[in-house]
């Protein structure tokens, strides 16, 4: 194999490790949409760092990561669970909720109406920042 793919591998068994803790934490249920008895596959939310870190890694389905990985395809209806996932008390599953709600704010009232109401400390309001920065420098 490649530098890349056993680079790539190597990392994606670093974030395997963090499989039990994050089920544990969600209780088996998506962390963005609680859709439960579904598999469930970690995320980082960006920025990502370079080492793995559980504290940027969320749990969640297949539905959300696909939608969350091609952003022209999300279902606002979906995305409804942002009432409850915008207000956890995981700071990563907070910003990329927030992430997914000013992608979907422009065109949805219930995501523009979120965002007026969410408060994030300084630390998440970085954050986010560094995440949108992040994402820009990806399209």
């Amino acid at each position: 194999m490649s530098k890349g793919a056993d680079k790539h591998q190597g990392r994606l068994s670093e974030l395997n490790d963090f499989g039990k803790d994050l089920a544990r934490r969600c209780k088996s249920h998506c962390e963005l949409c609680a859709d439960h008895g579904v598999k469930l596959v970690i995320h980082e939310v960006p920025p990502v760092p370079k080492q793995p870190n559980f504290d940027h890694c969320i749990f969640i389905c297949e539905t959300c990561e696909g939608q969350i990985n091609k952003p022209k395809t999300l279902d606002a209806n979906h995305w409804r669970c942002l009432n409850t996932s915008i207000w956890s008390d995981v700071p990563a599953v907070q910003i990329m909720s927030v992430l997914v709600a000013k992608t979907l704010a422009p065109t949805t009232d219930f995501a523009a109406e979120l965002l007026d109401q969410i408060y994030l400390d300084d630390e998440q309001q970085q954050w986010l920042a560094d995440a949108e920065q992040d994402l820009a420098k990806k399209k």
